[in-house]
């Protein structure tokens, strides 16, 4: 067994499992460009060591809260400073959709902005039952990023829409119900049932579920990256403007914002 236990991400090889842990110690696993940085480090770390199931975990109250708004209102350069967040988030999804490992991701409490289409790029989402999964991006005057936008081969078109726009909040349970999560566990019991279920993973034909993933994955999302790309190329140019700083400078000041139709 090898570990690494840099923060704010950590990883534990365990063959054939590679668990890839968000370890942010001010708990709330927000997405900054060291956490991202550490977290594609991490996921293409279990592709070298060979791994046939990647188990994305997170420590504290929350699997992530998405990006990091308190590192994105001290930049001098918003777009500068969202762009290779953006890139190195959807890298890592790429990686995580494209991998021939099974990818499982364990959720507990809120999980919102990037952090949502993160645990989403699982094979398999399993999730405590006070779990619940948010975007927000509108709400601090940015587009929707981290692969957002694949929600919509689960989800649905306008149930995704309404997810991104109406900053709607849904709950463990509905996830289960329109096919997001996998399973659903009581809080107590959310670590116990996702370690059986990795070990029948770890433990089943590794050519066949390699096979299976991409051939159900190449039907649902048949070009995930040049999504990711868009997805990126709206961010950051939605970053570089009025609404984007506003929004931002709301959220830390904890206001209202003022959109005003300002570009």
């Amino acid at each position: 067994m090898t570990t690494s236990t840099d923060v704010p991400v950590s990883y534990a090889f365990d063959a054939p499992v590679a668990t890839v842990r968000l370890c942010d110690p001010a708990g709330t696993n927000a997405i900054g460009l060291a956490g991202v940085t550490a977290l594609h480090d991490a996921v293409r770390r279990a592709r070298g060591d060979g791994a046939t199931v990647v188990v994305l975990r997170a420590t504290g109250r929350f699997f992530s809260v998405g990006g990091d708004v308190r590192e994105f209102a001290a930049a001098a350069d918003l777009a500068g400073c969202v762009e290779p967040i953006a890139e190195t988030l959807h890298a890592v999804v790429s990686e995580l959709v494209r991998s021939d490992a099974v990818v499982v991701s364990v959720v507990q409490g809120m999980t919102a902005g990037g952090g949502t289409p993160l645990a989403a790029a699982a094979d398999l989402v399993l999730a405590g039952a006070s779990a619940a999964f948010t975007l927000g991006y509108a709400k601090i005057g940015l587009s929707v990023d981290g692969g957002s936008s694949l929600l919509a081969a689960t989800l649905g078109l306008h149930r995704t829409l309404r997810l991104a726009l109406l900053h709607d909040v849904v709950t463990a349970q509905e996830a289960y119900d329109a096919g997001l999560v996998a399973r659903v566990f009581p809080d107590d019991e959310l670590e116990a049932g996702a370690d059986a279920i990795i070990a029948q993973l770890a433990a089943g034909a590794p050519g066949a579920l390699a096979r299976t993933k991409r051939l159900v994955r190449e039907l649902a999302t048949p070009a995930p990256e040049t999504a990711l790309r868009r997805e990126a190329l709206a961010i950051t140019a939605q970053a570089a403007t009025a609404e984007a700083r506003e929004g931002i400078a709301a959220f830390t000041g904890k206001r209202a914002p003022v959109f005003g139709g300002a570009s």
